[in-house]
């Protein structure tokens, strides 16, 4: 119980000292010598920025991690993620599409084109896998990568075709500068996926066992693996739509946290969650912080640390295997 409280406190520490970062900042002891005036500016800008985007990092942070925790299990791999198995690349696909031929259409329509997008194209990816011979555990996320940039470059073939590339430049590197208020909501949207893969957890779990494993429990091994599916693709292209491409947190956060608290789904879920959260918030904070007033994007901090923490599996692949 106290590690939870000391979790949790340091998350949430974190979320406050965050609300003061950014191009208008402020300390505590400013706010002690404002006017009317000036708290009322002060407090808009919490309302219509600050808060909206430390909802959205929290909200996105868990979800993608509670999404890569998914993948390793259905696919019984802790090198497949969103990332790895080529999900955000087929979510870029679906968002061009509906920009081409939706023009004006909503951001729920774009989700809409992403998710079914994203669902046929990891579905194929789990069918290709499940056809390769000798599969090891870094062979599958490889197959993943390769078909991810395979649908990349047609998506930047196509766009090139529209002269939309620099809206899919836009994509590669995702932001949380322009989350306000009135353009973010749909990231809720996340919120009862997230509870939804918590009363399948243990469900997910039995399936990353096999289909022999889940049929002899009673278990549609098919219909568990589908359900995994429509939440990581849903939630994968929400992030897209709304954030853009957040890259490593669905693959290093579940083997960090598998580490210390085991591979029951349910047992590590709040803890991969709440890891996610923190790696988003802290890369957030370190990307407003380290060329203040200006900002590097979220997506290249994510890029270096996540990259790093990958290498480091891949050279110590027996450990995590």
């Amino acid at each position: 119980m106290a590690f939870r409280i000391i979790q949790w406190s340091f998350l949430l520490g974190l979320a406050f000292y965050s609300l003061f970062i950014g191009a208008a900042q402020v300390s505590l002891s400013d706010l002690w010598q404002m006017d009317g005036e000036q708290l009322q500016f002060w407090w808009e800008i919490m309302l219509q920025s600050r808060i909206p985007r430390l909802c959205s990092i929290l909200v996105v942070g868990s979800s993608l991690a509670i999404s890569g925790l998914i993948m390793q299990r259905i696919t019984n791999n802790r090198f497949v993620s969103p990332t790895t198995a080529g999900t955000m690349e087929w979510c870029r696909f679906g968002v061009m599409i509906a920009i081409l031929y939706l023009p004006g259409a909503s951001p729920i329509w774009r989700v809409g084109a992403a998710f079914v997008i994203s669902l046929i194209g990891t579905s194929c990816f789990l069918a290709v896998i499940a056809r390769v011979r000798h599969q090891n555990v870094i062979l599958v996320p490889l197959i993943g990568i390769m078909l991810g940039g395979v649908v990349n470059a047609g998506a930047v073939f196509y766009a090139y075709q529209f002269d939309i590339v620099q809206n899919m430049a836009s994509w590669l590197q995702g932001s949380f500068s322009l989350v306000i208020e009135g353009n973010y909501e749909l990231l809720y949207a996340s919120i009862p996926l997230m509870l939804l893969a918590y009363v399948y957890a243990d469900l997910f779990t039995i399936a990353g066992m096999g289909r022999d494993a889940a049929v002899a429990l009673g278990l549609n091994h098919a219909s568990i693996m589908r359900m995994g599916l429509v939440i990581v693709s849903i939630i994968s292209s929400i992030t897209i739509v709304e954030v853009g491409y957040l890259p490593f947190i669905g693959l290093i956060v579940p083997n960090i946290v598998s580490i210390f608290r085991g591979d029951a789904v349910k047992k590590i879920l709040f803890d991969t969650a709440w890891l996610g959260a923190m790696l988003v918030l802290v890369c957030d904070v370190a990307g407003r912080m380290l060329i203040a007033p200006f900002e590097i994007p979220i997506g290249v901090i994510l890029s270096v640390v996540g990259g790093a923490v990958f290498l480091a599996m891949l050279f110590h692949r027996k450990t995590y295997a």
